[in-house]
């Protein structure tokens, strides 16, 4: 029997409709999906209902994958692909696999040679980079930085020394209710010339995405990050 395919299936970043940031085609593929491996059930069920209202989600079959997840367990979620059934993968926000427990599923997928489709969608990492005016042909995503402030203020030092010996633009997240913290520590860590784009909401109403020097940042206003998807991205 021919193994099924893992089609990784992006979300919206925030509040926007779908059609605003999601192919039809995307549509046409996960309708035919009965399994689904997530990152909360909840949310994935109610995304599924704006994909298309007509989807009857007591027959779908989910599998949970998140932080609190037996990583010895995951294994199994792979059994219906062997059976020849297909299986997407839904993130929280943006794209499956990148930042994201999903990783796990695909790595095990391509171990086992099932074929991996990634379906298009937005990612944070890729449309602030976009929009930063950053160098776009040499970057790094760190995720999370120290939460101790001395090891954090020390990684930040770190990460600006490479923007200005390898010209490599640095990206970086938070907790959304340590952002304004984080922007505080960017401004006292960072030299008054480097500069830092602040990408907030990206793709909804409320989008923000502004690049200035540390200098000029504490002269004008900051925005109000808290609790916002946020992330941050450094470059000389």
């Amino acid at each position: 029997m021919t193994p099924g395919v893992l089609y990784l299936i992006p979300t919206t970043l925030g509040d926007c409709a779908l059609s605003q940031v999601l192919p039809e085609g995307n549509n046409s593929i996960i309708k035919e999906l009965k399994v689904f491996i997530v990152e909360n059930i909840r949310t994935a069920r109610r995304f599924l209902k704006q994909v298309d209202r007509t989807i009857n989600i007591d027959e779908l079959l989910f599998f949970e994958l998140n932080e609190h997840t037996d990583l010895n367990q995951i294994s199994s979620y792979l059994e219906p692909l062997q059976k020849g059934q297909n299986i997407g993968i839904i993130s929280e926000a943006g794209c499956p696999a990148i930042a994201d427990p999903g990783a796990d599923i695909v790595a095990l997928a391509q171990q086992r040679n099932i074929k991996v489709v990634p379906l298009v969608g937005p990612s944070s990492i890729l449309l602030s980079l976009m929009a930063s005016g950053f160098n776009g042909q040499s970057f790094a995503f760190h995720g999370y930085l120290p939460i101790d402030k001395a090891q954090r203020s020390e990684k930040l030092k770190q990460l600006e020394r490479r923007i200005y010996n390898e010209h490599q633009t640095q990206l970086f997240i938070e907790t959304p209710y340590r952002n304004n913290q984080l922007l505080e520590e960017l401004l006292k860590s960072l030299q008054p010339q480097t500069k830092v784009c602040v990408a907030v909401d990206i793709t909804s109403h409320d989008e923000y995405i502004h690049t200035k020097t540390v200098k000029e940042w504490k002269s004008t206003p900051t925005p109000e990050l808290h609790k916002r998807p946020c992330i941050f991205l450094i470059y000389k």
